[in-house]
């Protein structure tokens, strides 16, 4: 669809800033909303027109009457001379799509038919007059083939009549919640559509319906997504929509969608998660299992579906905030770069990086005081500096990461990464004896939210400190199992290798080690881990040089890391201490012997 004005540059001669003002009153009063009705995606803004894209012939039709009529009732009492009026011009065809900007035959056609429609207007072309004829009430005058400018053949055009009693543009009620479409809520927002039956088997319609319903509750233990009620959603069952329609009526940025086919003894799950506004595909995944318990089955793929997307959802908002200028950015999406950045310092093991997040914290939090987003990321950050040995203060740090945590938690009992992230910071605390509360704070994080990596991974790291490995890999290695591309798998690796130490799995230490440092070679702890690990093993000179290449990316860490040790067993700890410093050629090799 393009949108122009009809005498652009003689309003603006007339009133530049009373044009411009009420230009910009059509846009945000009738255009956008109508657009988002329709679910259209607007292209490009010029400042007399604008470009917008439809998945729906029919719904851009409707959306191009929709604003002419309701141009038509806003100037009703305006003034000829400074009335405000459209030229509309739709075509229908392939498109190349570049971010936010549209290529092809389409796109020039529209324009030319645009330049073309009488004022007040719209003019189509032949193919989306095939589209749309006996869809919807309107009716459609030949206008014959047009030779339009720089197309290179004669375009078929109609131009489009319609009843203002068919298309009435009076507002809807102002009742609070009654709005329609609703705003897209401040942070991420999905609804889940029913996932639906391929089989022959109407009896599987149970078996999907459940699927769906399980991905709705499950997705709502993650307080960062904004999750659309299954009675809302369940609305569309059986019913072919357009996502960004779905979208558009229900407030959402995301929308899942999926099928599911049942063959003998054997179930395929797919799934896709799509980018409303921009029409992409963030995700798609498909699942083949075998179904002897169905039940079971049925929670597998809950489980494995949930932990694949949230975190996909959650690096788009972090991309999408990455594109926009940080002057703009309100008090959430400063907390979401707080967030973002505390986790890139980890993975990098970067102090500096570590303090900017802080400082974007307590930014978010000056506008905001009861961000529990921007709480969690300081009390990440600073956990960091007491995890690295890094922190100026140590006692401040952790007061200040504890504290921040509470807060999080007393404005929200539920939130899972506020607990995890208390309990990690008992860990570390000054007082040894707290890493049982620490471990209660994991254990509850945990089952606030399973489906959550930062849960998984805090709780493992707190059972190894506590003394029990063999459920902390249990832990992890179910987490990667259910959700093998997490961007937390570094972490994951990181927390097997260690326990694969505690343990005595040194083999099994030395190969997640190496799997962590492939996927993040800047995560000094890995190589640390991996040094320890080598040591078991008896492989000095290996275990030498990952704990020198931990040295350089983070230097002080063997200091750090000999500080660091905290395990509850005596055991663990003496075994942990001294094949560390074996690694730094602080100790003779020979002191393994008797720990391994």
């Amino acid at each position: 669809m393009s949108i122009d004005v009809v005498g652009y540059a003689r309003l603006m001669g007339i009133d530049e800033s009373g044009t411009h003002f009420r230009l910009k009153e059509h846009r945000t009063e009738r255009i956008e909303p109508a657009v988002r009705r329709h679910g259209g995606r607007l292209i490009k803004l010029t400042g007399d027109g604008a470009m917008i894209e439809f998945a729906s012939a029919v719904e851009a039709l409707g959306a191009a009457i929709e604003v002419q009529q309701a141009m038509a009732d806003a100037n009703r009492d305006q003034p000829a001379d400074t009335a405000i009026v459209f030229r509309i011009g739709l075509d229908l065809g392939d498109l190349i799509v570049d971010d936010d900007e549209l290529y092809g035959d389409g796109v020039n056609i529209a324009v030319r038919l645009e330049g073309a429609a009488p004022p007040g207007g719209i003019l189509i072309s032949g193919s989306l007059h095939d589209a749309v004829a006996g869809r919807l009430k309107a009716g459609f005058e030949d206008v014959g083939s047009l030779e339009l400018k720089n197309i290179g053949r004669p375009v078929r055009a109609w131009r489009v009549t319609w009843s203002a009693a068919d298309w009435s543009t009076e507002p809807p009620t102002s009742l609070p919640g009654l709005a329609a479409p609703p705003a897209l809520p401040d942070k991420p927002s999905i609804a889940v559509l029913p996932f639906t039956n391929m089989s022959d088997d109407p009896e599987q319609e149970y078996f999907t319906d459940g699927i769906s319903e399980d991905i709705i509750t499950e997705l709502s233990r993650f307080h960062e997504l904004f999750v659309i009620a299954r009675n809302s959603t369940f609305t569309y069952k059986g019913r072919a929509v357009d996502v960004r329609v779905v979208a558009s009526e229900l407030g959402v940025r995301y929308v899942l969608e999926g099928s599911i086919r049942k063959a003998a003894n054997r179930v395929r799950v797919t799934g896709q998660l799509i980018d409303a506004l921009s029409g992409n595909h963030i995700w798609a995944e498909r699942y083949d299992r075998v179904l002897e318990d169905i039940f079971a089955v049925q929670e597998e793929l809950t489980q494995s579906i949930v932990r694949a997307i949230a975190p996909q959802i959650l690096d788009a908002e972090v991309e999408k905030m990455h594109r926009r200028r940080p002057e703009d950015l309100n008090a959430y999406e400063i907390a979401v770069r707080a967030n973002a950045r505390a986790a890139e310092a980890w993975l990098k093991s970067d102090a500096g990086l570590r303090d900017v997040a802080i400082d974007d914290a307590i930014a978010a939090l000056a506008i905001d005081p009861r961000s529990t987003t921007a709480l969690t990321a300081l009390a990440f950050a600073q956990w960091q500096h007491l995890a690295f040995a890094t922190a100026a203060d140590r006692s401040r740090a952790w007061h200040e990461g504890v504290t921040a945590a509470d807060r999080a938690i007393e404005i929200d009992r539920s939130l899972c990464f506020a607990h995890s992230m208390k309990g990690l910071l008992l860990a570390f605390s000054a007082d040894r004896d707290r890493i049982d509360e620490a471990l209660d704070c994991a254990r509850l994080s945990y089952d606030l939210n399973p489906h959550s990596m930062a849960a998984v991974t805090a709780l493992s790291f707190i059972e190894i400190l506590w003394g029990d490995p063999e459920s902390a890999i249990e832990h992890l290695l179910e987490s990667l199992r259910l959700s093998p591309r997490d961007p937390q798998r570094p972490i994951v690796l990181l927390n097997l290798a260690m326990a694969s130490g505690c343990a005595g799995r040194y083999a099994d230490g030395v190969g997640y080690a190496t799997q962590g440092i492939r996927e993040a070679p800047s995560f000094a702890p890995l190589y640390a881990h991996l040094a320890v690990n080598h040591v078991g093993l008896g492989q000095i000179a290996k275990a030498r040089a990952a704990l020198a290449e931990s040295t350089r990316i983070a230097p002080g860490q063997v200091e750090r890391s000999l500080a660091g040790f905290m395990f509850r067993k005596p055991e663990h700890q003496r075994r942990g201490t001294t094949f560390l410093r074996i690694a730094a050629g602080l100790e003779d090799p020979a002191a393994a012997e008797a720990l391994r």
